[in-house]
Protein backbone atom coordinates (compact mmCIF):
# COMPACT_ATOMS: atom_id res chain seq x y z
CA UNK A 1 0.00 0.00 0.00
CA UNK A 2 2.85 2.32 0.78
CA UNK A 3 4.40 1.78 -2.63
CA UNK A 4 1.13 2.55 -4.31
CA UNK A 5 0.78 5.74 -2.30
CA UNK A 6 4.37 6.70 -3.13
CA UNK A 7 3.80 6.11 -6.84
CA UNK A 8 0.63 8.16 -6.78
CA UNK A 9 2.37 10.94 -4.88
CA UNK A 10 5.30 10.98 -7.29
CA UNK A 11 2.91 10.93 -10.24
CA UNK A 12 1.01 13.88 -8.87
CA UNK A 13 4.23 15.74 -8.22
CA UNK A 14 5.43 15.10 -11.75
CA UNK A 15 2.03 16.08 -13.05
CA UNK A 16 2.24 19.37 -11.13
CA UNK A 17 5.67 20.08 -12.58
CA UNK A 18 4.34 19.42 -16.05
CA UNK A 19 1.53 21.90 -15.47
CA UNK A 20 3.95 24.56 -14.23
CA UNK A 21 6.18 24.06 -17.28
CA UNK A 22 3.21 24.18 -19.66
CA UNK A 23 1.83 27.25 -17.92
CA UNK A 24 5.19 29.02 -18.22
CA UNK A 25 5.43 28.16 -21.91
CA UNK A 26 1.87 29.33 -22.58
CA UNK A 27 2.54 32.61 -20.79
CA UNK A 28 5.72 33.14 -22.81
CA UNK A 29 3.91 32.35 -26.07
CA UNK A 30 1.10 34.74 -25.11
CA UNK A 31 3.60 37.49 -24.28
CA UNK A 32 5.36 36.98 -27.62
CA UNK A 33 2.02 37.07 -29.47
CA UNK A 34 0.98 40.29 -27.71
CA UNK A 35 4.36 41.88 -28.45
CA UNK A 36 4.06 40.98 -32.15
CA UNK A 37 0.51 42.33 -32.24
CA UNK A 38 1.60 45.58 -30.58
CA UNK A 39 4.50 46.01 -33.02
CA UNK A 40 2.23 45.33 -35.99
CA UNK A 41 -0.12 48.07 -34.76
CA UNK A 42 2.79 50.54 -34.74
CA UNK A 43 3.54 50.32 -38.46
CA UNK A 44 2.62 53.30 -40.60
CA UNK A 45 0.09 53.42 -43.42
CA UNK A 46 -0.26 55.42 -46.63
CA UNK A 47 -3.60 56.41 -48.14
CA UNK A 48 -4.25 57.48 -51.73
CA UNK A 49 -7.58 59.20 -52.32
CA UNK A 50 -9.07 60.47 -55.53
CA UNK A 51 -7.60 60.31 -59.01
CA UNK A 52 -4.47 58.22 -59.62
CA UNK A 53 -2.72 59.59 -62.69
CA UNK A 54 -1.27 57.07 -65.14
CA UNK A 55 2.48 57.55 -65.71
CA UNK A 56 3.20 59.92 -68.61
CA UNK A 57 -0.44 60.93 -69.03
CA UNK A 58 0.20 64.69 -69.17
CA UNK A 59 2.89 64.23 -71.83
CA UNK A 60 0.30 62.52 -74.08
CA UNK A 61 -1.94 65.60 -74.09
CA UNK A 62 -0.54 68.38 -76.32
CA UNK A 63 -2.03 71.86 -76.49
CA UNK A 64 -4.80 71.72 -79.10
CA UNK A 65 -5.78 68.10 -78.38
CA UNK A 66 -9.48 67.28 -78.45
CA UNK A 67 -11.63 66.78 -75.39
CA UNK A 68 -12.23 63.16 -76.43
CA UNK A 69 -8.47 62.52 -76.52
CA UNK A 70 -8.19 63.88 -72.96
CA UNK A 71 -10.98 61.55 -71.82
CA UNK A 72 -9.26 58.57 -73.46
CA UNK A 73 -5.86 59.32 -71.88
CA UNK A 74 -6.90 60.66 -68.46
CA UNK A 75 -10.30 59.07 -67.94
CA UNK A 76 -13.33 60.66 -66.32
CA UNK A 77 -12.48 63.86 -64.41
CA UNK A 78 -13.16 64.26 -60.69
CA UNK A 79 -15.20 67.37 -61.43
CA UNK A 80 -15.97 69.67 -64.36
CA UNK A 81 -16.32 73.46 -64.38
CA UNK A 82 -18.05 75.32 -67.19
CA UNK A 83 -17.16 78.93 -66.38
CA UNK A 84 -15.18 80.69 -69.12
CA UNK A 85 -14.92 77.55 -71.24
CA UNK A 86 -14.85 74.03 -69.90
CA UNK A 87 -12.28 72.79 -67.38
CA UNK A 88 -11.63 69.18 -66.32
CA UNK A 89 -10.25 68.78 -62.80
CA UNK A 90 -8.48 65.59 -61.68
CA UNK A 91 -8.11 65.76 -57.89
CA UNK A 92 -5.95 63.51 -55.70
CA UNK A 93 -4.70 63.45 -52.13
CA UNK A 94 -2.03 61.39 -50.40
CA UNK A 95 -2.02 61.02 -46.62
CA UNK A 96 0.13 59.10 -44.17
CA UNK A 97 -0.36 57.79 -40.68
CA UNK A 98 2.98 57.13 -38.94
CA UNK A 99 1.41 54.91 -36.26
CA UNK A 100 -1.82 52.97 -36.66
CA UNK A 101 -3.71 54.71 -33.85
CA UNK A 102 -2.74 58.29 -34.83
CA UNK A 103 -4.63 60.66 -37.12
CA UNK A 104 -3.86 60.88 -40.83
CA UNK A 105 -1.62 63.72 -42.03
CA UNK A 106 -2.04 65.04 -45.57
CA UNK A 107 1.33 64.82 -47.33
CA UNK A 108 0.41 65.86 -50.87
CA UNK A 109 -2.60 67.28 -52.70
CA UNK A 110 -2.71 67.63 -56.45
CA UNK A 111 -5.20 69.11 -58.86
CA UNK A 112 -4.55 68.63 -62.56
CA UNK A 113 -6.64 71.13 -64.53
CA UNK A 114 -7.19 70.80 -68.28
CA UNK A 115 -8.58 74.03 -69.75
CA UNK A 116 -10.53 73.90 -73.03
CA UNK A 117 -11.46 76.66 -75.45
CA UNK A 118 -14.90 77.05 -77.02
CA UNK A 119 -14.03 74.49 -79.72
CA UNK A 120 -13.30 71.88 -77.01
CA UNK A 121 -9.57 71.90 -77.75
CA UNK A 122 -6.97 71.93 -74.96
CA UNK A 123 -5.99 75.53 -74.29
CA UNK A 124 -3.80 75.02 -71.21
CA UNK A 125 -2.67 72.36 -68.72
CA UNK A 126 -2.02 73.13 -65.06
CA UNK A 127 -0.75 70.91 -62.26
CA UNK A 128 -1.62 72.51 -58.92
CA UNK A 129 -0.47 71.27 -55.53
CA UNK A 130 -0.10 72.31 -51.93
CA UNK A 131 3.13 73.93 -50.86
CA UNK A 132 3.25 75.52 -47.43
CA UNK A 133 -0.53 75.82 -47.39
CA UNK A 134 -0.76 77.86 -50.61
CA UNK A 135 -1.89 76.81 -54.06
CA UNK A 136 1.21 76.14 -56.15
CA UNK A 137 1.24 75.62 -59.92
CA UNK A 138 3.88 72.96 -60.63
CA UNK A 139 3.83 73.69 -64.36
CA UNK A 140 4.47 77.44 -64.35
CA UNK A 141 6.33 77.52 -61.01
CA UNK A 142 4.39 80.56 -59.82
CA UNK A 143 2.81 80.98 -56.42
CA UNK A 144 0.04 83.50 -55.84
CA UNK A 145 0.95 85.91 -53.04
CA UNK A 146 -1.42 87.41 -50.56
CA UNK A 147 -2.37 91.01 -51.17
CA UNK A 148 -3.11 90.56 -54.88
CA UNK A 149 -6.59 89.18 -54.26
CA UNK A 150 -9.43 91.68 -54.21
CA UNK A 151 -11.93 91.43 -51.39
CA UNK A 152 -15.61 92.17 -51.80
CA UNK A 153 -15.10 95.56 -50.09
CA UNK A 154 -12.39 96.76 -52.51
CA UNK A 155 -14.80 98.01 -55.23
CA UNK A 156 -16.79 99.86 -52.57
CA UNK A 157 -13.67 101.62 -51.28
CA UNK A 158 -12.62 102.48 -54.83
CA UNK A 159 -15.99 104.14 -55.43
CA UNK A 160 -15.66 106.19 -52.25
CA UNK A 161 -12.06 107.26 -52.86
CA UNK A 162 -11.23 110.48 -54.71
CA UNK A 163 -8.26 109.05 -56.66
Amino acid sequence: MRTTARLLTRGLRNHGRFDRGLSTRLRAAGAIALTCLALAACTGEQFQKGYIMPPGALEQIPIGASQDQVLIVMGTPSTVATLDGEVFYYISQRAERPVAFMNQKVVDQRVVAVYFDKNRQVRRLANYGMKDGKIFDFVSRTTPTSGQELSYLTPLFKLLSFN
